[in-house]
């Protein structure tokens, strides 16, 4: 499968972005899909995910009540939508599909077999 991020950009801190992450190949609604983030000098970290089963959702404590993970199986897409935006959140963000990831927690990288490019999200202070 392979998926593509978008909807990265430039917005000033207290802003909101969607970022989407469309499949193609293959349709994503037997995956469970995760969002996670690099920032320079850092390691990539989780961000979100939902399953495919039950679409539960997983969020980082980190943003919770700000970032939202959901998923639109009609059109293969899944969306994180991110709401009060701080420069802390700049990062490269990737959105990720595996079929086990459950085995992992659904929070760790290593449940994921299909990674898109990434999308740059910079936030200005």
């Amino acid at each position: 499968v392979q998926l593509q991020a978008c909807g990265g950009g430039l917005v000033q801190a207290g802003g909101s972005l969607r970022l989407s992450c469309a499949a193609s190949g293959r349709t994503l609604s037997r995956y469970d899909i995760g969002w996670f983030r690099q920032a320079p000098g850092k390691e990539r970290e989780f961000v979100a995910a939902i399953t495919w089963s039950s679409g539960s959702t997983y969020v980082q404590d980190v943003v919770k009540g700000r970032f939202t993970i959901s998923r639109d199986n009609a059109v293969n897409t899944v969306y994180l939508q991110m709401n009060h935006l701080t420069p802390e959140d700049t990062a490269v963000y990737y959105c990720a599909a595996g079929l086990y990831s459950g085995n992992h927690g659904y929070t760790s990288s290593r449940g994921y077999d299909y990674w898109g490019q990434g999308t740059q999200v910079t936030v200005s202070s």
